[in-house]
């Protein structure tokens, strides 16, 4: 076993982590998101817009990846939990992963010349690498949050600097890249992006990410058929994990519709859309500090309850504006909202797997993300299926440039206000019916 291996293996997390810890840990969240909203933002834009795939071959492209990336979820949770070598059970998933999924993400905006079937191959066969090794790197990571951080205050704290980063990496990656492949293209802007995310990981991967030295249940021990019975019977996931999708879904259609919006909206030029992206993401950064004090004095639930609010009522702004300066004034009221989401959720989360590690004595963080992600990545076939209605709809057509008929403007209007708007209300709905009104599990109980 070579040093670096024992090194390894011989870390282990004893007590409550230390601020470096913390931080290092936190650095996770720069990559991860990064890769995950440029992939998101641009992907449907730079096929349909730039490559000239038609639109529907694309939804279709997309609802391929999304199926992919919803089943390996659960699967790979679920073994997670069950796994166990001398480095532990998430470490040695995240240390094989994380070059196979920087390369796979570089080559999605690095494809060769090819004709538009060709292209919707190359789409699928890399996408299919990218979806994979961010499954086996992503999920596990997220299922050490609640084993680092126990309590709701701990988590609280501890998810502000891996969402500060996670922003930062939005930043980057989705008001940054406009940005970049108006200078250097798209195949610079991949390795760009690529080298920032692997320097991020391998940091984040040695200096935060540390497991506790003994597993509180042999959750091995626990039969497939009972881990998505018990998961599916939690009162408190099902409606968690629906408001997580609506949730989504939103952020994802808002995403994908702001480069069209910029171009055939407002008229503006594309690398402008980083004004309007980097507004939201910006604003979300001190927000995130305002909600981690609200979560701490009130609850994970009453928390979402308002963040979705304040986040759903913001959108709608986008009808208005006529100018890039409008959409970004608008763009910071969301942004409000977003930095609520990204703080809270993965805390309610965490609480809810607290309450089933009371109720069936296991730890199965990887199995309750995992299932969270198969449902959540509902998000991206949900995203393509708006984005190809909509576009279709309203008389979209690559072939003309910018001389789109009017209908164009209405219909991405549309798409980026009154959609997310509705899958927001549903949302609130959904964490209106959480049932877990304490803190922290122990004070309910």
């Amino acid at each position: 076993m070579t040093v670096l291996g024992e090194r390894l293996r011989d870390r282990r997390l004893d007590a409550a982590p230390t601020r470096t810890q913390t931080i290092a840990f936190g650095a996770s969240g720069f990559p991860t998101q990064l890769m995950a909203q440029t992939f998101s933002a641009f992907v449907v834009y730079f096929y349909v817009s730039h490559l000239a795939v038609p639109a529907g071959w694309v939804a279709v492209a997309m609802i391929a990846h999304g199926i992919l990336n919803a089943v390996l979820n659960p699967l790979v949770g679920t073994i997670s939990d069950r796994m166990r070598t001398p480095w532990g059970r998430r470490i040695p998933w995240i240390g094989l992963g994380i070059v196979p999924l920087v390369v796979a993400f570089a080559l999605v905006w690095m494809p060769p010349e090819l004709p538009a079937a060709g292209l919707i191959l190359w789409f699928l066969v890399v996408v299919a690498v990218y979806d994979i090794a961010f499954v086996v790197v992503v999920l596990n990571i997220s299922a050490l949050f609640p084993e680092i951080f126990r309590t709701t205050e701990e988590r609280a704290r501890g998810n502000v600097p891996r969402q500060i980063f996670a922003i930062l990496g939005m930043v980057l990656g989705t008001a940054g890249a406009p940005a970049l492949y108006d200078s250097i293209g798209w195949p610079g802007m991949a390795l760009v992006l690529g080298a920032v995310c692997l320097v991020l990981l391998v940091w984040s991967f040695f200096g935060g990410m540390i497991e506790r030295r003994v597993p509180e249940a042999a959750s091995e021990a626990m039969r497939w058929g009972d881990q998505l019975k018990y998961t599916f019977r939690n009162r408190a996931f099902v409606p968690y994990v629906l408001g997580s999708l609506f949730v989504q879904t939103s952020i994802a259609v808002i995403l994908a519709a702001i480069p069209f919006y910029v171009r055939y909206s407002l008229g503006a030029a594309e690398g402008e859309g980083s004004l309007l992206l980097g507004a939201i993401f910006v604003t979300a950064i001190p927000s995130i500090v305002l909600w981690s004090a609200v979560v701490r004095r009130t609850s994970p639930r009453t928390a979402v309850l308002w963040s979705v609010a304040v986040f759903g009522v913001a959108v709608l702004g986008y009808l208005a504006p006529s100018n890039v300066l409008g959409a970004a004034l608008v763009g910071v009221a969301v942004g409000v909202g977003v930095g609520g989401l990204l703080q809270l959720l993965e805390v309610m989360l965490a609480q809810i797997i607290d309450e089933d590690a009371v109720r069936t004595g296991h730890r199965r963080e990887g199995a309750y993300f995992g299932v969270n992600g198969f449902v959540v990545r509902g998000s991206v076939v949900l995203q393509a299926i708006v984005a190809a209605v909509v576009l279709t709809a309203s008389g979209f057509d690559a072939t003309l440039g910018d001389a789109q008929p009017e209908s164009v403007d209405g219909g991405i209007r549309l798409m980026l206000a009154v959609i997310p708007l509705g899958f927001t209300a549903l949302a609130w709905l959904c964490f209106w019916l959480y049932p877990i009104r304490a803190r922290d599990v122990s004070a309910q109980a």
